[in-house]
């Protein structure tokens, strides 16, 4: 025997900001996946598929995160010594497909993708490191009517989803009102101008005092760390707050008259403020009114956009398992950006597009008591007595799935109670019982375990209970579907 210690185990734990789900929870994010697609496929977007891993300029450096290790994203050396890198997101996968592929494309391009994306930051309330998104796209068109198209869009997907008026409701602005406001500001350089764009980005977090400290020498955190700020003057610091003073409620029309005097001024407010117009225009040419806001506080994360953008968070009280307030942040995104594309061929490409964060979205519906996905449903569990009779058993499963009813025998070693546990876990609607007595006389026992459920909570008495039986029902083994069936519906 040898003398060597046994090596240690390994605690079984999921990383930080890595979920596993099963059941529900899994079940929850398929369906917001199924039903979007539907959507995309509705307004004429066809789907398209990339790698996990791109390489690492082809991705680019856009993510907030900066100060993570790796710049946000998790990256390994290929063979060939090129750094590649888990997708951060699905767009920029998008712009370096549609410049390997341009020549064979239709102009405008419209996709949907869905699929896992991965960022290296840190992990909170509905914020992973691994998490699913399901975009749509258009590449090719620079005309505002296509941003306003993918806004509605996206809200038409809200509303599949199951989620009334007044439930979730889409924000938007433009990268373009803000470059106004800057120029106004006279906010000059790349490093000043992130600066301000972070700050305004946190409005609604650090609230107008917060965001006026980061706009000028930087901010204190309540656990000492200091966040340096972007060091504007005092006019220039008045302007932006101005600028994010401006309601956002009340009519479209009404906000870009009131954005006008303060950046209508510089030309890239000019711009932007033409840009709105013409989205509102749109939007009402779709139908869509109040559920769709123009706020200048709109700023978006990524440092792509260069036009409009948007955002919309849910407009519900979400808590979580403890019953704590808990904020997820936007469920749904996106914006212009014109120049992803040309960051591989030199050649400007408009390009404009949302993206949901389904991860994020499945959990902030479960929170806020918004999620209209059925409890998942297991098989019929057909129960196992005897391995001579394992035939028998295996015949009326696959004469379900043959009727398209989702049904397992149980092919563990337990006995008839902790079979009946099994079931009940597994959230079947039906067992199947075809013991000896049933087998002889050529029936089949099905119990209804909802229908048995719910006559125990009004049965106190166990034997009482067993008496009555309660969702139990013996029919000729030849009803056996038709009998299920009835269960089911």
């Amino acid at each position: 025997m040898s003398d060597m210690p046994a090596a240690p185990r390994p605690e079984a734990r999921a990383p930080r900001g890595f979920s596993d789900r099963r059941g529900d929870g899994a079940l929850a994010e398929q369906r917001i996946v199924q039903t979007l697609a539907r959507v995309y496929e509705r307004w004429g977007f066809e789907p398209l598929e990339t790698g996990a891993f791109e390489y690492a300029d082809a991705l680019g450096k856009f993510l907030p995160d900066a100060d993570r290790p790796n710049e946000g994203v998790f990256a390994l050396q290929d063979d060939d010594d090129q750094w590649m890198a888990l997708r951060y997101d699905l767009t920029a996968p998008l712009a370096r497909f549609v410049a390997q592929h341009r020549e064979t494309l239709p102009r405008p391009y419209r996709r949907y993708a869905y699929g896992p994306v991965w960022r290296n930051e840190k992990p909170g309330p509905g914020r992973y490191r691994e998490f699913w998104q399901c975009d749509a796209d258009t590449v090719g068109s620079d005309r505002p009517e296509a941003d306003a198209e993918i806004v509605a869009m996206a809200l038409e997907g809200l509303a599949a989803l199951g989620l009334g008026t007044g439930e979730a409701v889409v924000r938007i602005a433009s990268r373009k009102l803000v470059n106004g406001v800057l120029q106004a500001a006279g906010v000059e350089g790349a490093a000043q101008t992130l600066t301000v764009l972070r700050a305004i980005d946190k409005l609604d977090r650090l609230g107008p005092e917060g965001v006026t400290l980061l706009l000028g020498e930087g901010r204190l955190d309540e656990s000492g760390d200091f966040t340096r700020g972007a060091g504007l003057s005092t006019a220039g610091v008045e302007a932006v707050l101005a600028f994010l003073a401006v309601p956002a409620e009340g009519p479209r029309s009404a906000v870009l008259d009131a954005l006008d005097p303060i950046v209508g001024a510089t030309p890239a407010g000019a711009e932007g403020l033409a840009d709105l117009a013409r989205i509102d225009a749109a939007l009402k040419a779709f139908g869509v009114g109040a559920e769709a806001r123009f706020d200048p506080a709109v700023v978006r994360g990524l440092e792509y956009y260069t036009g409009a953008v948007f955002e919309s968070e849910l407009v519900a009280d979400t808590r979580d398992d403890r019953g704590r307030p808990v904020r997820f942040g936007s469920i749904v995104g996106g914006g212009r950006y014109d120049g992803l594309v040309a960051r591989f061929t030199g050649e400007d490409v408009p390009a404009t597009g949302a993206s949901f964060g389904v991860s994020r979205l499945a959990a902030a519906l479960r929170a806020a008591s918004l999620d209209r996905t059925a409890e998942a449903r297991g098989p019929v569990v057909v129960i196992c007595f005897a391995d001579s009779d394992m035939g028998a058993y295996l015949e009326a499963a696959a004469e379900l799935r043959g009727a398209g009813i989702a049904a397992e025998v149980y092919l563990g070693r337990a006995g008839m109670k902790a079979q009946m546990k099994y079931a009940d876990r597994r959230g079947a609607p039906a067992v199947v019982i075809l013991g000896g007595d049933e087998l002889a006389a050529g029936q089949v026992t099905l119990k209804d375990l909802d229908a048995g459920r719910a006559a125990a909570t009004g049965i106190a008495d166990h034997e009482a209970w067993k008496a009555a039986r309660p969702g139990q029902v013996t029919v000729p083994r030849g009803e056996l579907v038709a009998a299920v069936r009835h269960i089911l519906e």
